[in-house]
């Protein structure tokens, strides 16, 4: 489980670098390489999309997932979570987060969390490493983090930093987890799953960067539903 923990170490030193050196990193550096790294998240998102086998169900799984997404409210639902998180934050951590009391801090947190833990990269990273053993993905997702939380860290806080225990433990158990999963997935399928994961990170970036702001957290129904259906559709091609 290399991948896994090599993220989460990088998170954690990236944000609590960026918290200690707030005051002396340019604003304009703070805003400058947010945008490179969400443009690098829509690259990898892209080249991603284009291992999709069967594009149609692809294309169900994230229409379905989304729906359901919506319907549930599921990103509605973690800006409250974050929000209560922030409350409690500034009780533990004085000093912490005065500054964000506005709903732009409830909107970054949520962009980032999703970035750092529930990531098409970071999920499809997770899950890739606990079939095949290999962990490049997850690796280059640590370097993306490292410099990532940075940045938002002198701004945010030492919140970001803390993101590092839901991470630890979401891909802990997508690793795990994928060893069941291993003899019932087949390349096709797993193909799929990249490209919808691809998908979702290209919404990311787009994110970060400021050009839409898209429901991130309402699209990840999609990721459980893209092999099922992958696998369906392959069965019934006609």
């Amino acid at each position: 489980m290399l991948g896994p923990w090599i993220n989460s170490a990088a998170l954690l030193a990236g944000g609590g670098l960026g918290a200690v050196l707030s005051k002396h990193i340019p604003k304009r550096v703070r805003e400058a390489l947010p945008l490179t790294c969400g443009i690098i998240s829509a690259g990898i998102g892209t080249i991603m999309i284009n291992k999709a086998h069967t594009i149609p169900a692809v294309a169900l799984a994230m229409i379905t997932g989304a729906f359901i997404g919506e319907m549930l409210y599921l990103e509605h639902g973690l800006e409250k979570i974050i929000g209560w998180m922030q409350a409690r934050a500034k009780r533990l951590l004085p000093g912490e987060g005065q500054n964000s009391h506005s709903q732009q801090f409830v909107l970054r947190f949520v962009t980032i969390l999703v970035l750092f833990c529930v990531s098409g990269m970071g999920i499809f990273g997770s899950m890739h490493e606990g079939m095949t053993g290999e962990a490049s993905i997850l690796l280059t997702k640590s370097v993306l983090d490292l410099f990532t939380s940075l940045i938002f860290a002198a701004e945010l806080g030492l919140s970001v930093a803390l993101i590092a225990v839901p991470q630890i433990l979401i891909q802990a158990t997508l690793y795990h987890s994928a060893h069941l999963l291993t003899p019932l997935v087949t390349p096709a399928m797993q193909a799929d799953f990249s490209a919808c994961g691809g998908i979702i990170m290209l919404a990311t970036g787009l994110r970060i960067c400021g050009i839409k702001i898209f429901p991130i957290v309402n699209m990840l129904p999609a990721l459980l539903l893209v092999m099922p259906i992958s696998a369906v559709w392959l069965h019934f091609p006609g």
